[in-house]
């Protein structure tokens, strides 16, 4: 692990799809966290949106977060078409489908790389004035969470996004590191939240459910001595976030309006699109409780709301809205369908946590923005309180987030003068459950039940040679060896192909599911030896990040890489 004597402070960034926000501290001062309250154009909230508005032309940004959104249309103005707000971006990365990824005008590494670039700016501010003279890229600790699901390819392109942004010095700069967000959450609630409901015992299984804009993920650990955590179950991942909802209210004007006329109005006129669903969500979705007695319908007005649409319905639709007046009633039924699948997804998740669990669950903490859903809390607490004795909303979940990366960061660092908590946080992550199987590609001689067009012209072929399997238990810097031997006499190098998959065991690396990691080339000496030139092949499971390491027996060569991933 990296000496971090020289951090003097550390800031967890918490880059969302919908929202996104950022706590720092000092090292001295561990006790005292400042969430960020100050954004463009807002006062007082701990998130801004993470959107982005662009110039006609799309190269330099104009406005970000809160003052990128539209307002309402100025009717007594003529609205200026001009570039459309950009957002959900951050759904480009991670293995959504196609389908679902939002069209963007500009590409997604683009817009990433440029909103890490405009909130950079914000935090270098509130970071320089706190401390004054502080050398922001030689003492500044940053930590970006990310989805559980993002693969090593997601976690390189942020890197280089934030490298891009002007964040840090070099792309593999050791002041950049990654957690998963809903690990992050695990050790806020492990420093605020277990002790607070008499849970802060070695043994106390608990989860998180982090319930963001884009995705949803579930954390399953356990207490340990020392303040240390384990994790008890496969951290999980899925694209149900609160965003989807909005995509579904859409597919509901859809069916009404018409596609000619939302696909006009999302390529012609999308601020007021996108004004249009902050007032659903403002009005509807964030307000909708599950309880039938105390709902009130929502009742759109397209004339005042969104005019300009008017202009593209067809005549059947629009003798339709002149007898509506031009008014859409969402009733319960309505809201409520466009809930229930979303809500469904989640649901299934967290059983599958338990039930791969063989711990008793004893606390339940929803986080993230779309936890503050009363109908999501409603429908979690009436499934599971049978199961889980606490189900618990932590106080200002949307926080909850940056909060336990900055906590994350201080954990990694190895010296902080007068800061007693440090000791207690120091490698707070005691073990993980691998997400994927390891291993590296062997050449092997080929045989019948090999198929033939895996046959090498010298009649040998590639397989898979698995280290470490998905599932496994593994503590910080574990490391899985393996002995290697030269494929021929007159080899004078080795190259170490390193691949992972999802699958708990495979045999070849062009699999489905099987990607490459990496790669490790090393020089091999001694070649009146032959084969006879043994090396120690290692993979050592690091917080987040794998180091591949090759040592020669004989004349004690020594070689490493390190492979950044989620793991």
């Amino acid at each position: 692990m990296s000496n971090y004597s020289d951090i003097r402070v550390v800031v967890g960034l918490d880059f969302g799809t919908t929202y996104s926000g950022f706590t720092y501290c000092h090292v001295s001062d561990g006790d005292n966290f400042v969430t960020n309250d100050q954004w463009p154009g807002e006062m007082g909230q701990l998130k801004t949106n993470t959107v982005l508005q662009y110039d006609e032309h799309y190269m330099n940004v104009e406005s970000w977060g809160y003052p990128a959104l539209s307002k309402r249309p100025n009717k007594k103005k003529k609205t200026k078409n001009g570039s459309r707000p950009v957002e959900l971006f951050k759904l480009h990365l991670g293995n959504l489908s196609d389908n679902l990824k939002p069209e963007l005008p500009v590409d997604y590494k683009k817009a990433i790389t440029d909103y890490l670039r405009e909130i950079g700016k914000l935090i270098k501010e509130m970071v320089t004035t706190h401390w004054d003279g502080i050398n922001f890229l030689e003492r500044v600790l940053i930590v970006i969470t990310v989805p559980a699901e993002y693969s090593e390819k997601d976690k390189g392109i942020m890197r280089e996004c934030v490298h891009k942004a002007g964040l840090i010095k070099e792309r593999e700069s050791k002041n950049l590191q990654f957690t998963t967000e809903p690990e992050a959450a695990a050790i806020y609630c492990m420093e605020n939240n277990l002790k607070v409901n008499n849970l802060d015992t070695p043994g106390t299984t608990f989860m998180i459910v982090d319930c963001g804009g884009g995705t949803v993920d579930l954390t399953t650990r356990k207490l340990l001595e020392n303040k240390q955590l384990s994790e008890v179950t496969e951290r999980a991942g899925d694209f149900c976030g609160s965003t989807f909802i909005d995509r579904e209210f859409l597919n509901a004007l859809r069916k009404i309006l018409g596609d000619r006329a939302i696909n006009s109005l999302r390529d012609n006129h999308y601020g007021q699109m996108q004004y249009m669903i902050q007032e659903f969500c403002l009005n509807a979705k964030l307000l909708f409780t599950g309880d039938k007695s105390e709902f009130s319908s929502y009742e759109m007005d397209i004339e005042d709301l969104v005019p300009v649409v008017m202009q593209y319905v067809t005549e059947e639709v629009e003798d339709e809205m002149e007898e509506a007046d031009w008014l859409i009633e969402f009733g319960y039924d309505f809201i409520k369908s466009m809930f229930d699948p979303i809500i469904e997804r989640i649901i299934t998740m967290i059983q599958t946590q338990l039930d791969n669990s063989r711990e008793t669950c004893s606390a339940m903490f929803l986080v993230g923005g779309f936890s503050q859903s009363k109908y999501l809390q409603k429908i979690i607490k009436q499934k599971f309180q049978r199961q889980v004795k606490n189900i618990l909303v932590p106080l200002h979940p949307i926080a909850a987030i940056s909060r336990g990366a900055a906590l994350y960061g201080l954990s990694m660092i190895n010296s902080a003068p007068n800061l007693d908590r440090m000791n207690s946080l120091k490698f707070v992550i005691n073990e993980r459950k691998l997400k994927y199987t390891y291993g590296i590609r062997v050449c092997c001689e080929w045989k019948k039940e090999d198929l033939v067009i895996r046959k090498r012209p010298n009649g040998r072929t590639y397989k898979f040679r698995g280290m470490a399997q998905r599932g496994t238990s593994v503590k910080v810097n574990q490391e899985f060896t393996l002995n290697i031997t030269p494929e021929h006499a007159a080899q004078n190098t080795i190259t170490f192909h390193i691949y992972y998959t999802t699958k708990y065991s495979a045999q070849y690396c062009d699999e489905d599911e099987m990607e490459e990691l990496g790669s490790l080339i090393i020089s091999l000496p001694d070649i009146h030896l032959g084969k006879n030139r043994p090396i120690l092949f290692g993979l050592t499971f690091g917080r987040m990040e794998i180091t591949a390491t090759a040592k020669n027996k004989l004349n004690g060569q020594n070689y490493q890489t390190s492979l950044k991933l989620d793991i």
